[in-house]
């Protein structure tokens, strides 16, 4: 049986990649010959670790005797989602411009799915939620260009979006508004009203259907995938005239501590750290998902207005 120090010693020296990170070992269990990620123990930062160590690091506390099945879960992991990258990437017919408004034939759920192992609800694109998600595609939007830097595009003038509930497709525009607000004691305010511009959603029945491009979303995980942690997005552009796609992109993501919950970790929120095509040069990747479908759509449906100046 192997001791935690001699575990480490056989895993760490072949496992420096690029990108630093920093992982806290639990160590308290050393008797029981058990390694554990935990809040308190030793921190140690080194170089990028491989799927293979992380996942068998954070796969909860283990007896030595079960370490075998962890490795294995782990690099059976790092092997499907190897070939699921494959997959990935943005394929783009063309490129469309003066777009006046596009139809959202799916909305994004208010409550994000932060740790529902087998709930197909599409992690990897996940989003601003509800009306949120509408407005994003009303708001300027920027977005990164090939030579570096970012540049903002304008919001459509409009979006349609179907209501599943009420089986009905609703006409949503946006404007700047004076609304009174309060000034929240939480966060060092005075808790007195004062007037603000605030970005507002008005909504009203669409009374025609003379929208050409439609927006939509898929999960592609697979039982298989997702008994891994990993999940697969499809995010696609439709001519709604000639039905076809002209722009779809296809991610996915790996949550490496295969669903650990240590130190309330939220499983999917992390996976968005291990994703490609990558949300981030770095990390905090779940920040940078938030409008990643405005972004995308953006760059293929140019708003009419163009860029912002």
């Amino acid at each position: 049986m192997l001791n935690s120090a001699r575990l480490l010693w056989l895993y760490l020296p072949h496992q420096i990649l690029t990108r630093k990170e920093t992982v806290i070992l639990n160590m308290s269990a050393i008797n029981s010959l058990k390694v554990c990620v935990g809040n308190i123990g030793i921190q140690l930062r080194f170089a990028r670790l491989t799927i293979r160590l992380l996942a068998f690091l954070v796969a909860g506390c283990a007896a030595s005797s079960d370490s075998t099945l962890y490795i294995e879960h782990a690099r059976k992991a790092e092997a499907i989602f190897a070939e699921r990258c494959k997959r990935s990437g943005e394929k783009i017919s063309h490129v469309v411009s003066d777009v006046e408004g596009v139809l959202l034939i799916k909305g994004r759920p208010v409550d994000i799915n932060y740790g529902d192992q087998f709930r197909m609800d599409d992690p990897y694109g996940s989003d601003f939620g509800g009306d949120s998600y509408v407005a994003s595609f009303l708001r300027p939007t920027n977005i990164k260009i090939k030579t570096g830097g970012e540049k903002s595009l304008a919001g459509y003038h409009f979006i349609d979006a179907i209501d599943r509930v009420a089986g009905k497709t609703y006409r949503y525009t946006g404007d700047a508004k004076e609304v009174e607000v309060v000034s929240s004691i939480l966060v060092g305010g005075t808790g007195k009203k004062f007037k603000s511009n605030e970005f507002v959603l008005n909504r009203m029945p669409a009374s025609d259907r003379n929208v050409r491009y439609a927006v939509t979303y898929d999960d592609i995980s697979t039982q298989e995938d997702r008994e891994y942690w990993i999940a697969g997005s499809s995010l696609r552009i439709i001519d709604l005239q000639t039905n076809e796609v002209i722009g779809e992109r296809i991610g996915y993501m790996i949550d490496v501590a295969q669903g650990s919950t240590q130190g309330g970790r939220s499983p999917w929120l992390f996976a968005a750290d291990h994703a490609c095509p990558p949300f981030s040069d770095g990390q905090h990747g779940a920040y940078f998902q938030m409008g990643q479908s405005a972004r995308f759509v953006k760059s293929i449906l140019k708003p009419m207005g163009g860029e912002n100046k």
